[in-house]
């Protein structure tokens, strides 16, 4: 294997960065134009516009993402681990999830703002229900797989109960529920821009649509784009590193 293959994943994060920053600036040489400003401009922009209310839109995006991620993984998890082993349950459910599942949710915004009102709550519910379906399946299925076999070992040690689900099926289920809500990442952040496109006055959204593109200020626009790529950025990362830590045994020998 070529050397620069082995490079420690950071380094490798590096590299990739300059190589988007260098095919963005291909770019704006192409086309010429204000619609497409060079990175440089951007990024020495980006301090700036931290300093003039972007940070402040930054914050409220990365609330809405955060707690969404958090009830989803409180609501599904459990809900899912209960479903994956109580077969009664199961058998109910199944169809339910099955004929809910490919409805695209993003439909019930309507519903959710005339509920909730043009706060925070019906974006973070949005989200919330995107990223619910995708934990309670994989946790599900994670607690239904446990193999037969490593159930009766630890019976036969005397647990039972509460202890089987601490020492069983909770840490079988933690993967699943942490790779749902990483690789659900991108997902979320597309839902957080479409949600504060409209009926809001902050966020990454608004910042980007009314603030900057509706005002024709392009580099400002770019910022905003940038700003919403590094939250989801981010957020893919520490649900990885949460992932690296807490299930380390997934990952031996990788």
């Amino acid at each position: 294997m070529p050397r620069w293959l082995r490079l420690p994943t950071g380094t490798n994060i590096v590299l990739a960065g300059l190589a988007l920053l260098l095919l963005w600036q291909v770019g704006a040489w192409l086309v010429n134009s204000s619609i497409l400003p060079g990175p440089g401009g951007v990024l020495l922009a980006f301090p700036s516009e931290l300093r003039r209310g972007l940070m402040g839109h930054v914050m409220i995006s990365a609330y809405r993402v955060g707690v969404s991620i958090l009830l989803a993984g409180a609501v599904a998890a459990p809900l899912g681990m209960v479903m994956g082993l109580n077969r009664t349950l199961y058998t109910f459910t199944a169809p339910l999830v099955y004929v809910s599942y490919p409805i695209p949710k993003i439909v019930f915004l309507p519903l959710f703002l005339l509920f909730f009102g043009l706060g925070d709550m019906p974006k973070i519910a949005m989200i919330f229900l995107i990223l619910f379906f995708q934990v309670l399946l994989l946790v599900r299925d994670a607690a239904q797989n446990v193999r037969a076999e490593l159930v009766f070992s630890v019976r036969s040690l005397g647990a039972h109960g509460w202890q089987l689900l601490r020492y069983v099926y909770f840490p079988a289920s933690l993967p699943a529920l942490l790779s749902a809500l990483r690789v659900s990442t991108g997902t979320a952040i597309a839902v957080l821009f479409f949600v504060e496109s409209f009926g809001t006055s902050s966020g990454l959204g608004y910042y980007i649509l009314v603030e900057s593109w509706g005002r024709l200020d392009y580099t400002r626009m770019y910022v905003g784009v940038l700003s919403m790529a590094l939250l989801g950025l981010a957020t893919y990362y520490l649900l990885d590193f949460l992932e690296a830590r807490l299930c380390r045994w997934t990952r031996v020998g990788g």
